[in-house]
């Protein structure tokens, strides 16, 4: 699955090999695969499953729930067949929860509640007009994560509240829940911690301050993020400081984490599935932070397409002067975003085209001898 895009990781125990994990990965476009040895080999389990774009992945018990662009797959038997459970139509489901026997799925028309097992479902939006990306239980309380900040049920979705104060209010792609802490990742903002159930929020983002924030995962103290910038950060101080422990994975951007045994799963969006030992990053974490670029790197911009901002990001192996402008299709300049001498390491900048056309432009990076192109698409 080298240069699959996948969206969605789920793990359940290996009942045949006790102390492995059977694990599935959510593709955009091929559908679900299993691996049986955490990730070293994948074979596709698409038998039933009519819409292979999928997005999120959840176990309850033994039913393992998929979530694609336009409904929800159930299967009872670890992939090997799939029936719909849910026939969403133009609704794209995004991600679950599991409460009590209760399943949530967050969908861009809200979330929808299923109390057996997925045989029925019903919408529980009051309160809530949002596209939901991301959800997270703890306790009594069902956290939604929206096009519009976070939201909170205490009712098992019956009614919603907004819980955005002190919250930057974006996108919030990701939630995850460590003791009595809830923590939110949203668009370019870092990582935000309410200790008070979302009542009130505080952000300690000094490494993360820029980044968008695709995944979150929690191991024991550990809390690690998947960003867009092909990285995943650790922070084992509730978010107060954060180290790098991963450097330029293949794929534009860390789309979902999961830890699994005794090792954390990267979902990559253009990489496929990544792997690597807990102890190494916890143990090491000194001495993988001063890891230095030996290479060139254009990333791929974020959002795309977009209006009317987007971030382009670049890695330097060395002090060099460089040049990042924007191009139309007929090669005419549109924009010079940096033209300067810049250290080594990685590099950030946004492009506003509020004064351009919609369309599909292309942007240059030059340092000394090296060039490269990438297309992005401005739509209105």
């Amino acid at each position: 699955m080298a240069a699959t895009s996948v969206w969605a990781l789920a793990a359940s125990p290996d009942h045949e090999n006790p102390g492995s994990n059977n694990l599935f990965a959510g593709t955009d476009g091929q559908g679900v695969f299993l691996s049986t040895d955490d990730g070293t080999t994948w074979t596709a389990i698409n038998n039933g499953i009519t819409n292979k774009s999928i997005n999120a992945l959840i176990m309850s018990g033994s039913n393992l729930f998929a979530g694609s662009n336009s409904a929800i797959f159930l299967s009872t038997n670890n992939g090997a067949n799939w029936f719909t459970s849910f026939p969403g139509g133009s609704s794209c489901v995004t991600s679950f929860a599991v409460s009590d026997g209760n399943i949530f799925a967050g969908s861009w028309d809200g979330v929808l509640l299923s109390t057996d097992n997925g045989t029925s479902w019903t919408a529980v939006n009051s309160g809530l007009t949002r596209a939901v990306f991301s959800l997270a239980i703890s306790g009594n309380n069902l956290f939604a994560g929206t096009n519009g900040g976070v939201y909170l049920s205490t009712n098992n979705g019956s009614s919603w509240n907004g819980i955005n104060s002190g919250f930057t209010i974006s996108n919030v792609n990701a939630l995850a829940i460590k003791d009595t802490k809830l923590f939110a990742g949203p668009d370019y903002n870092g990582v935000f911690l309410s200790t008070n159930n979302g009542t009130s929020w505080s952000s300690f983002n000094n490494e993360l301050s820029n980044y968008s924030i695709e995944a979150l995962a929690v191991s024991g103290n550990n809390l690690f993020a998947g960003t867009y910038r092909r990285s995943i950060y650790l922070s084992t101080n509730d978010g107060n400081s954060w180290t790098r422990v991963s450097y330029d994975l293949i794929g534009s951007w860390v789309q979902s984490l999961i830890v699994s045994g005794n090792n954390l799963i990267a979902g990559t969006i253009g990489g496929g599935v990544w792997r690597r030992r807990l102890s190494e990053m916890i143990t090491s974490v000194k001495q993988v932070s001063t890891q230095l670029p030996d290479r060139f790197v254009l990333y791929q911009n974020y959002p795309d397409p977009f209006n009317p901002t987007t971030t382009l990001s670049f890695c330097l192996p060395s002090k060099l002067h460089v040049s990042l402008k924007i191009f139309d299709l007929a090669g005419r300049e549109v924009a010079t975003i940096v033209n300067e001498e810049l250290s080594s390491g990685n590099h950030t900048r946004q492009w506003n085209a509020a004064n351009v056309s919609s369309g599909v432009y292309f942007y240059r990076l030059q340092a000394g001898s090296y060039s490269e192109a990438k297309k992005l698409i401005l739509l209105r």
